[in-house]
C-alpha cells in the first residue's frame, strides 16, 4: 500500500524560505517521478515541480521557477521541496504525490497523471 506524507509546512514571511519534505513508502520508489502540487481553497490544484531523476529531468511551474528546487534521495524514499523568496501567492496546502513511470516521455504536469497522493502541508506566507 501507497503512503505518501509531507512535512515542514508553516508560517513564513515573505521573502523567506521554507523545505517541505515528502516521505514515500513505495516500493521501487526509484522507478517513478514524483511530484508537487499546492492548492488554495476555491481553486483548482495546480502543478509545482516534478522530478524524474535527480541531475536529470526536472520541470518546474513558471511561477515558481528560479526560486523552488525539487530534489530526492531515492535511498530514502523522500522527495524535497526548497522554497525561497516566497511571496503572499505562495500560500496554499502542497501535496507531494507519485507519478507515472520515469520513462514517460514529456512533462507530467497534470492532476491526472499523478497516482496517489499525500495529505498536504499548509504553507502561509505572511508578514
Amino acid at each position: 500500500q501507497v503512503h505518501l506524507e509531507e512535512s515542514g509546512g508553516g508560517l513564513v514571511q515573505p521573502g523567506g524560505s521554507v523545505t517541505l519534505s515528502c516521505s514515500a513508502s513505495i516500493a521501487t520508489f526509484s522507478s517513478y517521478i514524483m511530484g508537487w502540487f499546492r492548492q488554495i481553497p476555491g481553486k483548482e490544484r495546480e502543478f509545482v515541480a516534478a522530478i524524474v531523476e535527480s541531475g536529470g529531468r526536472i520541470y518546474y511551474a513558471d511561477s515558481v521557477k528560479g526560486r523552488f528546487t525539487i530534489s530526492r534521495d531515492n535511498d530514502k524514499n523522500a522527495v524535497y521541496l526548497q522554497a525561497n523568496s516566497l511571496r503572499p501567492e505562495d500560500t496554499a496546502v502542497y501535496y507531494c504525490a507519485r507519478g507515472p513511470s520515469i520513462y514517460f516521455p514529456g512533462a507530467p504536469a497534470e492532476v491526472s497523471d499523478y497516482v496517489y497522493w499525500g495529505q498536504g502541508t499548509q504553507v502561509t506566507v505572511s508578514s
